[in-house]
């Protein structure tokens, strides 16, 4: 990707501004994530916009998760306070990251409450709420600040603003996230997080000491069985979103919808032993997903 800004004319007439905008680039293309952030079907005009909000969001999940655990809160608040001085000044955000961010919710008029919720979220983690849950809900609450936020500012980019595809877009962004705690169960409850749910654990008697153990047991497989199943219908019921959209972003949803698929599919395959070794997608895997996204 080019240095360039994404709208053509103001990167010379800005060059803090179109330098902002490399920084949290750079920032996107050194981080792995399961899918690329930016993907390159979308609008190359999108591009920028989509690296500062992950830039921004990728600040806020390393403030709340790494460095040294005082002061974690602090300077997350520190953090929500260049958030709204950003808001509403771009040119005095003072950090290239707030300062492309506030461009970007400038031009594209974002709704700046989502990225509150993603603040929330990363506070709550800070403060050791999330370690556990008692239900569900509960789950689906966290998602609700945590993952839902994302997909609502990407159709905001594009001018959807509308109850019917947010919902949509909530199933698809509750699903992939929760698919993203099924996959990293082990990885979780070593960092003392648990994100299935306690109610869920005492229906399949057995699967607590499986997850103490660190060993897949048929209580355990039960219950990831059933985490999976209730994942994919959330997939399935926000599937219409990609033809509720334009097809460029239809596209997209129908990649990020079908590698969140496939882990699932990858979690069954090792029969749930989650704990032997991550599940993962291989690169044919991502390119016949993306491929059939492009056939769709």
């Amino acid at each position: 990707m080019s240095v360039a800004v994404a709208e053509p004319g103001w990167a010379g007439a800005d060059r803090e501004l179109a330098a902002a905008y490399a920084h949290c680039r750079r920032i996107a293309r050194g981080h792995y994530e399961n899918f690329t952030v930016g993907s390159w079907l979308l609008p190359r005009r999108f591009r920028d916009d989509l690296a500062a909000l992950y830039a921004f969001a990728r600040g806020g999940d390393d403030l709340a998760d790494e460095g040294p655990a005082t002061g974690r809160t602090e300077r997350l608040a520190v953090y929500a306070a260049r958030l709204e001085r950003c808001a509403a000044d771009p040119r005095a955000a003072g950090d290239p990251v707030f300062r492309a961010l506030g461009e970007t919710i400038r031009r594209r008029d974002l709704p700046v409450d989502a990225l509150r919720d993603l603040l929330e979220a990363f506070r709550r983690d800070a403060a050791g709420e999330t370690a556990r849950f008692a239900t569900f809900d509960d789950v689906l609450g966290y998602c609700r600040r945590s993952a839902n936020p994302v997909g609502r500012l990407v159709l905001a980019l594009f001018g959807y603003r509308d109850a019917e595809r947010q919902a949509r877009s909530d199933d698809v962004c509750t699903a992939l996230q929760l698919t993203n705690f099924w996959q990293d169960v082990a990885g979780d409850h070593a960092r003392g997080r648990v994100y299935v749910p306690d109610e869920d654990l005492d229906r399949f008697p057995g699967s607590r000491e499986a997850l103490a153990a660190g060993r897949v047991r048929p209580a355990f497989e039960r219950l990831l069985a059933f985490e999976v199943e209730r994942t994919r219908a959330l997939f399935a019921r926000g599937a219409a979103l990609a033809d509720m959209v334009v097809p460029r972003l239809g596209r997209e949803v129908r990649v990020f919808a079908g590698g969140g698929l496939a882990i699932l599919a990858r979690i069954e395959a090792v029969r749930f032993d989650v704990f032997a070794r991550r599940p993962t997608l291989r690169r044919r895997d991502l390119a016949r997903i993306v491929l059939g996204a492009l056939l769709a």
